[in-house]
């Protein structure tokens, strides 16, 4: 299936992911990651972006990112935190060229069906790659901070984080749990071919709600199952 223009709506969470070119390695050391998370730190308030999950691995990041206000932030964010990358490492190397690949990947989340679900699969990255056995146990990602192992003024909370528990306890809990339980086949791959090919990640009421908002048609294929939140509570 043809991948779709780059859809970036406000208000919603983009589920972004960027390459080192040629896949090379982007983050040689611990002060390679300090350094982004800096200006991660930095630039989401800048131009306006809430930060719901990340993890940096070797050679890509992997984002979870809301644009507050205006769609164009989004683009302008990635490109700065890219070049301050690229000329961190080109200064530390004394050379010239490109650290990241051209074009970024992202896809449009359904917040309420696979937020939490894009979450897991970001935190889970290193696990994957089998560099270690557990998510909390990796350095670079948002699940120490998701379950308590380190200070969260980093991310952004959404009310389908929010709604697992009363208290941020309960929370912390509840997503431990969900980080071990078995993720559906038909969810895994909907969240990594809708980013691969640059559709959304959400089901077919979810496009229709896209379509209507920007007035362009959007390609969808079969759904996987996400996880059933709980309404979130008024606060």
């Amino acid at each position: 299936m043809p991948r779709i223009g780059r859809l970036v709506v406000e208000g919603y969470p983009h589920h972004v992911v960027q390459r080192g070119h040629n896949r090379q390695v982007v983050f040689a050391g611990d002060e390679d990651y300090e350094r982004y998370i800096s200006d991660l730190r930095e630039l989401k308030a800048t131009f306006g972006i809430r930060l719901y999950a990340y993890c940096l691995m070797t050679n890509h990041v992997h984002l979870l990112l809301g644009p507050r206000e205006s769609p164009a932030a989004l683009g302008s964010f990635m490109k700065a935190l890219a070049g301050r990358a690229t000329r961190y490492r080109n200064r530390l190397e004394g050379r010239s060229g490109t650290l990241w690949e051209s074009r970024y990947k992202s896809s449009l989340v359904q917040a309420d069906s696979y937020l939490l679900a894009c979450c897991r699969y970001i935190e889970l990255n290193p696990v994957r790659a089998r560099m270690v056995a557990s998510p909390q146990a990796y350095a670079w990602s948002s699940a120490k901070e998701r379950l308590g192992q380190r200070p969260a003024d980093l991310l952004d909370w959404n009310p389908s984080y929010l709604s697992l528990g009363r208290s941020e306890v309960e929370r912390k809990q509840e997503y431990s749990r969900y980080l071990r339980e078995a993720i559906p086949e038909g969810e895994w791959t909907l969240i990594r071919d809708s980013l691969q090919r640059g559709q959304l990640t959400g089901t077919k009421k979810f496009v229709n709600e896209i379509e209507r908002i920007t007035g362009a048609r959007v390609e969808h294929r079969a759904r996987g199952r996400p996880r059933k939140e709980p309404e979130a509570e008024n606060k």
